[in-house]
């Protein structure tokens, strides 16, 4: 992982049942504009919990706070990040500083 990478958006995402795929879909289109349209995205991870399929974890990595809240500025990012929120029951999200790290 780059030493870049200290700042980080995550959400929590309870999503509908039935609806996962979508979800998954929508997620892959939020971080395909964020990669094509803004500056200072490094790398973004969306993570399945195993023993409860509608539940998913996202990290998205910024090289900036300043980057990190210029792309949540975007008229864009409400859109599709509302395209994601609509399929969910509940979500909760966040903007994290690196506080720790542990490489191999």
């Amino acid at each position: 992982m780059s030493e870049a990478s200290n700042y980080w958006a995550s959400g929590n995402w309870k999503v509908s049942e039935g609806r996962e795929d979508e979800f998954a879909d929508r997620w892959t289109t939020l971080l395909n504009w964020t990669k094509e349209a803004n500056d200072g995205f490094l790398f973004a991870r969306l993570i399945r919990d195993l023993g409860n399929p509608g539940h998913y974890v996202s990290f998205a990595s910024w090289n900036s706070m300043d980057a990190m809240k210029a792309w949540q500025d975007k008229p864009e990012f409400a859109e599709y990040f509302g395209a994601c929120r609509a399929l969910c029951e509940d979500m909760q999200g966040g903007g994290f500083a690196l506080a720790r790290a542990v490489d191999a």
